[in-house]
């Protein structure tokens, strides 16, 4: 139901369960002075407070202009129910995966819904629910509030810092330090993946500095030289990397490659045309393999 609501009747325990992007909230601010709110915000309307659930950007530009009254949207008198409407429209909303992690572990642990029980009710696989819940567990309540505040960007934790977490077995208190450490300075994305690599695979000397705040200078250290902790050299890094992904997807086609199903006529064709190619190099790809191998030492 639509009508208007007073930005101080909001409660706004939501706020940090979603990602704050101070560049997009300026430009939706200019906007806001020219055109007015155009969208209404989204809650619920539980024993007389209204929680808001989307739309905080909107509500903290109205609240910097000086605007007493919004346009409101209710989405029901349940929070669990609003919860689930504002992610069933996720796709045309832009939530992100962190923020439906988040949404979600609410639904697991404060409302009681099972994994299977939320999958259904969001029409999406258990694999999808299991992740998410999985990924907002790996966080720490430090690391939470700073990605979410906009201190540390989210692209950074999701592909600098929690690698390292799931593949080298990184501590959470570790990557704690790491986050705490660069939040907040403005540093680019790319640097802030140099650092990553410097202080979960670097020396002692080199995570120290990045913990007592010696940024730029562990920066111009890692540009000089190049110390790889695992004694590889790049090239050899990357080779290893891809042996892993073609151990991976080797182990994938052979499972699914043993399924007893009817395969349509347009995979048949396909796949035809693709494993003629592969078959083709299979002899080759597998004595190179073995060259491999035995130059490795383990023959």
């Amino acid at each position: 139901m639509a009508g208007e609501v007073e930005i101080a009747e909001l409660d706004v325990r939501y706020e940090e369960y979603r990602l704050k992007d101070p560049g997009r909230e300026a430009k939706l601010l200019l906007s806001i002075q020219e055109r007015g709110i155009e969208e209404p915000i989204e809650g619920v309307e539980v024993r007389g407070a209204r929680i808001l659930l989307n739309g905080f950007k909107r509500y903290r530009c109205a609240r910097r202009l000086g605007l007493g009254v919004v346009p409101w949207s209710s989405l029901g008198e349940d929070e669990a129910t609003g919860i689930i409407a504002v992610m069933r429209t996720a796709n045309d909303r832009a939530l992100s995966i962190l923020e439906q992690a988040r949404f979600i572990d609410e639904l697991f642990r404060r409302h009681g819904l099972s994994p299977a029980a939320l999958a259904e009710t969001l029409s999406r696989s258990k694999a999808w629910v299991s992740m998410r819940l999985g990924l907002i567990a790996e966080m720490s309540e430090k690391v939470r509030r700073r990605v979410f505040s906009g201190a540390f960007p989210v692209y950074s934790y999701m592909y600098a810092v929690r690698p390292f977490m799931r593949m080298n077995g990184v501590a959470r208190q570790e990557a704690e330090g790491f986050v705490e450490a660069v939040s907040g300075k403005k540093l680019s994305v790319r640097e802030i993946g140099q650092l990553a690599q410097g202080y979960f695979k670097g020396p002692e000397r080199l995570r120290e500095e990045i913990r007592s705040g010696k940024l730029a200078l562990a920066l111009e250290r890692m540009q000089r030289v190049t110390v790889p902790s695992d004694g590889c050299s790049e090239f050899e890094r990357v080779l290893l990397r891809d042996l892993e992904i073609l151990q991976k997807y080797m182990q994938r086609v052979l499972g699914k490659s043993l399924e007893t199903r009817a395969w349509t006529q347009a995979f048949r064709a396909q796949a035809g045309l693709l494993l003629a190619g592969i078959l083709s190099r299979i002899e080759t790809v597998t004595q190179a393999l073995r060259t491999l191998h035995a130059r490795s030492g383990e023959a």
